[in-house]
């Protein structure tokens, strides 16, 4: 019988290593898939219990099944993923543009909830679509000099002394895009990519693992 070889010490090292690396994926998927099932939960949840309550009283024989916990959770999430489905579907038609255009004008109104919600849907927006004349993905010098990071140009920004161009740069962090830096660099300093915004986005969730095979690491101005 042939045993394996190595030092037992160092096969338990690299197993339990092993069993690290294939655990964290696992994990931060669960993580991130856990995070929206929650909320989307939370938000349903009133609907589903008024749905149950209803439900209780005309079939009271399946009472017992209709307020179990993880079935209220599965409507919940159901009633919202269907909601959402309608809100989209809703939007592409004239009134329910009409109607999104009421909701914003009362938006309008709340200070606070005007300046937030204009952001993000402002923000938004400009990730969707291509600066005129540029690539909106793009290298920074970040954190330090020497290294670079990815980054979304959101606006194109003029130094009112010396008219120089500045772009505001979004550095969303690994593996959450939702949180990161807002990086005001020159326009010279800034590094262009050939990168689709899903390319960028998958780089950035997968740790660098995912990503096409080439990308420009120094800038075109640099002689």
């Amino acid at each position: 019988m042939m045993q394996s070889k190595g030092h037992p010490f160092k096969r338990a090292q690299r197993y339990l290593l092993t069993g690290i690396l294939t655990i964290i994926p696992l994990w931060i998927t669960w993580v991130v898939i856990e995070f929206f099932l929650v909320r989307l939960s939370d938000a349903g949840r009133p609907w589903a219990q008024a749905i149950a309550e209803q439900l209780e009283q005309k079939y009271p024989d399946l009472s017992a099944l209709i307020t179990t916990p993880w079935l209220q959770s599965i409507l919940a999430i159901a009633f919202i993923v269907i909601a959402l489905y309608l809100l989209g579907w809703l939007t592409t038609l004239v009134i329910g543009r009409r109607l999104i255009g009421l909701f914003e004008i009362l938006i309008e109104r709340i200070p606070l909830v005007k300046s937030l919600y204009g952001s993000v849907k402002k923000l938004i927006t400009v990730l969707q679509t291509k600066p005129d004349g540029g690539q909106r993905v793009v290298l920074i010098e970040f954190p330090s000099k020497g290294m670079k990071t990815v980054g979304f140009i959101t606006r194109i920004l003029i130094d009112e002394h010396t008219g120089r161009q500045l772009a505001a740069v979004y550095v969303p962090t690994t593996p959450n895009p939702t949180s990161g830096y807002l990086e005001i660099v020159p326009l010279e300093n800034l590094v262009p990519t050939n990168w689709s915004m899903d390319e960028a986005m998958t780089f950035i969730i997968s740790g660098g693992a995912v990503a096409p095979e080439k990308i420009s690491f120094d800038s075109p101005n640099k002689e």
